[in-house]
C-alpha cells in the first residue's frame, strides 16, 4: 500500500511541491503571500488534513451545468499537476464533457467513504468551486503519461480515441468540512485554509 506521500508523488511527479504558493495555485498573486503568511498553526494542520482527504481519493465527484441549465453530477479519475490543479480525461459522449466545453464552471467534491464515517450526516468532505480549462499539446502529453502511470493501460487506449479531452481545474474557493459546525473556507489549488464558516 502506498503512503500518503507516495500517492501524492505519483500524481504530481515528485515531492517538494506541497508548500509552494503561486499564481498557478488558483489564487490571485497578491493573495498568495497574504494567505501563506497569515495561516495559524491550526490552519496549517487543517490544510494538511484536507489535502490528505483529497490525496486518498483516485476519483472525484464532478458537478456541472448543461447549456439548458440542468444540473448534472458524475465522477472521473484524476491526477494532480505540478501546481496541484486537478486534471481529468473525459469523453465527449459524457454529458459533463459537453457541459464543460460550453461552461467551464464546475464544483468538485472529495468525501469520506461511508464505511469510515462515524455519523453519515457529518462525513468529512472537501467541496471546491473551480474553473476548467482544456490542456493541449506537449503539456497534455506529459500529463497523460502521468495519468497512464497512475491508472494503467486503459489510459493508453483512451488516448487513441478522438473524442477525449483533458481538463484542468483551478480552484477558486471552497469548503473543508470535518463535521457539525466545522466548516472552513478554502482557497486555491493548495487548499489554503481561511476562516471558520459561521451560520
Amino acid at each position: 500500500m502506498y503512503s500518503r506521500r507516495s500517492r501524492y508523488e505519483n500524481r504530481t511527479g515528485g515531492p517538494g511541491k506541497a508548500f509552494e504558493l503561486s499564481a498557478s495555485s488558483g489564487l490571485k498573486p497578491h493573495l498568495c503571500s497574504v494567505f501563506a503568511t497569515t495561516m495559524t498553526d491550526e490552519q496549517q494542520q487543517l490544510q494538511q488534513v484536507a489535502r490528505a482527504l483529497r490525496d486518498r481519493c483516485r476519483s472525484v465527484l464532478l458537478a456541472t451545468v448543461s447549456p439548458a441549465g440542468e444540473p448534472e453530477i458524475s465522477y472521473a479519475p484524476f491526477i494532480l499537476d505540478d501546481d496541484e490543479a486537478i486534471c481529468i480525461y473525459v469523453s465527449e459522449l459524457a454529458a459533463h464533457t459537453r457541459n464543460l466545453l460550453a461552461n467551464p464552471r464546475a464544483s468538485l467534491m472529495f468525501i469520506q467513504p461511508e464505511a469510515e464515517a462515524r455519523n453519515l450526516f457529518a462525513r468529512e468532505r472537501l467541496v471546491l468551486q473551480c474553473r476548467a480549462g482544456e490542456v493541449r499539446g506537449k503539456e497534455a502529453d506529459r500529463l497523460l503519461e502521468r495519468m497512464e502511470s497512475a491508472f494503467g493501460e486503459t489510459v493508453a487506449l483512451l488516448r487513441s480515441l478522438p473524442d477525449f479531452h483533458l481538463f484542468r481545474f483551478q480552484v477558486e474557493k471552497g469548503s473543508y468540512v470535518r463535521g457539525f459546525g466545522q466548516a472552513w473556507v478554502v482557497q486555491g489549488n493548495r487548499l489554503v485554509i481561511g476562516e471558520l464558516r459561521k451560520g
